[in-house]
């Protein structure tokens, strides 16, 4: 069975009009989109424009995507379009110092590619952590708490015996690795061959203290 907050299924869903489903696909994917309109330095009026303007062109086109689990590139790709568009016409509009004048340099691309793989993983994570049970799900998000919690401390916050902490954390790891959305980033990210996002995250949940 699909989870409700599939991409797949979110996209059809608000393909047929469900507003839920389109605000659920909004808000997983809007710092997506402000992160491209960082990398190309644009003003806060300018990257609002660029927003409004990639979620209406997303709008017009839901219907024709035929891979939704490829919807955050598309939504990337339109950004730096739209990022692009509308720095052209500022030039044209704006007398330019080519020599002082930072604000129509190339973006960084790697940084832009990399918040996209943060982006995904970190929603993978949470997709993931979502189809725990509640006390595993604790446990975890325990172990990754910043500044770090003492074995002894969530021994007493989740009543539980120092311990077995180790053994579930394990055992609850496992199981974060077969969810469906985690399971399905790292099968895309071994196909890019770049296992770094999600391995990172989960790293931090089974690190020693």
């Amino acid at each position: 069975m699909e989870a409700k907050d599939d991409v797949s299924v979110l996209v059809r869903a608000a393909a047929d009009g469900d507003r839920e489903a389109w605000n659920a696909l909004v808000d997983r994917y809007i710092p997506l989109v402000w992160s491209v309109t960082r990398a190309y330095r644009l003003a806060q009026r300018d990257a609002e424009d660029v927003s409004q303007t990639v979620w209406l062109r997303l709008v017009e086109h839901l219907g024709d995507i035929r891979e939704p689990r490829a919807l955050p590139k598309w939504i990337m790709t339109t950004t730096k379009r739209e990022s692009l568009r509308l720095l052209r016409a500022a030039q044209h509009e704006l007398p330019v110092d080519p020599l002082t004048d930072t604000s129509l340099e190339a973006p960084d691309h790697e940084e832009v590619d990399a918040e996209l793989l943060r982006s995904e993983s970190h929603q993978a994570l949470r997709d993931g952590l979502a189809e725990l049970s509640a006390p595993h799900r604790e446990l975890l998000l325990l172990l990754v708490a910043d500044p770090p919690i003492s074995y002894r401390e969530i021994s007493r916050l989740l009543d539980i015996p120092v311990g077995s902490i180790g053994p579930t954390r394990a055992r609850c790891l496992d199981r974060l690795r077969a969810t469906p959305a985690v399971r399905a980033f790292l099968t895309a990210e071994q196909e890019r061959e770049d296992l770094g996002g999600v391995r990172n995250d989960l790293e931090r949940v089974v690190r020693q203290r």
